[in-house]
């Protein structure tokens, strides 16, 4: 059996959650968080247009300090980008990360920025 992405435990939580929230429409889109060892991603998506509305990353993010404080100024970017463009609630989509730490970061960064979901 070939392993990708889909596959074992992670592949069940994304199926799950993606189940759970729906897609993104133009009036709540989804914002998608992508994690990496090193840097962590989110993008607000309108999933009937197919565009990316905002995104932000910790690539951006010029200073030094623990994942979960960067995750945290993402949020806080993300959220302050989507007020600009109009949006000010969303539908989270952790994929397939456990609501913990640097998701968790981000989520509350994001909230801090005054967004709603």
């Amino acid at each position: 059996m070939k392993k990708n992405r889909t596959s074992g435990q992670y592949g069940r939580r994304i199926t799950r959650t993606r189940k759970s929230i729906g897609k993104g429409t133009a009036e709540c889109p989804r914002l998608s968080v992508f994690r990496s060892n090193t840097n962590i991603y989110a993008q607000i998506i309108d999933d009937g247009a197919g565009k990316t509305i905002v995104a932000a990353s910790s690539s951006e993010i010029k200073e030094k300090g623990k994942k979960a404080d960067i995750a945290r100024m993402v949020g806080k970017t993300i959220a302050e980008r989507a007020v600009k463009a109009g949006v000010t609630k969303v539908v989270f989509d952790r994929g397939g990360y456990r609501y913990h730490g640097r998701v968790k970061a981000l989520a509350d960064g994001a909230r801090e920025g005054k967004l709603v979901f």
